[in-house]
């Protein structure tokens, strides 16, 4: 079954402009015009189809991988919320993960709270790609930017400013 890769990338809103999702791997080239690649894809545990974090790479085209780093799900709260709800109890498979077994319309991952896994992957990405992760986040904001109207004019009538 899908793990729904590409909506999970989005749900972490990373802000490099330059990416792709294929199958249920991330690729992105957080500084343009350098060759570092960074690499980003589901960590497997020992159970088949089940998922315990992400795996980052940083890849240069010539050398190969670089460096890497595994961010567990269980480390960053990303299904502490579903996994109190739900009465999981730890040292299970469950627990912590996320398998290709899901709900009918709902992605495998749900319940899912990416918000300090994305911080380390900012972190992560700072040390490999200093400023991209600002340079990114700024061009997108500079690219929203809304029309400015001209203010009403000021009329003074006697000691009154309307």
């Amino acid at each position: 079954m899908s793990l729904q890769a590409a909506e999970f990338f989005a749900e972490l809103r990373l802000p490099f402009h330059d990416h792709t999702v294929v199958g249920n791997t991330y690729f992105a080239a957080p500084v343009p015009g350098a060759p570092m690649r960074l690499r980003i894809d589901f960590s497997r545990t020992i159970h088949a189809d089940t998922y315990g974090g992400l795996r980052l790479a940083v890849v240069h085209p010539d050398r190969g991988e670089v460096d890497a780093v595994a961010l567990s799900f269980l480390d960053h709260g990303t299904f502490h919320r579903r996994d109190e709800a739900t009465n999981t109890r730890p040292n299970t498979k469950q627990y912590g993960t996320f398998d290709t077994y899901h709900r009918p319309g709902r992605p495998p991952w749900d319940g899912a709270v990416t918000t300090r896994l994305r911080d380390a992957i900012e972190q992560y990405t700072a040390v490999w790609f200093p400023g991209a992760w600002a340079a990114s986040a700024s061009s997108r904001v500079a690219g929203r930017t809304a029309l400015k109207a001209a203010a009403p004019p000021i009329t003074r009538n006697g000691a009154h400013i309307r």
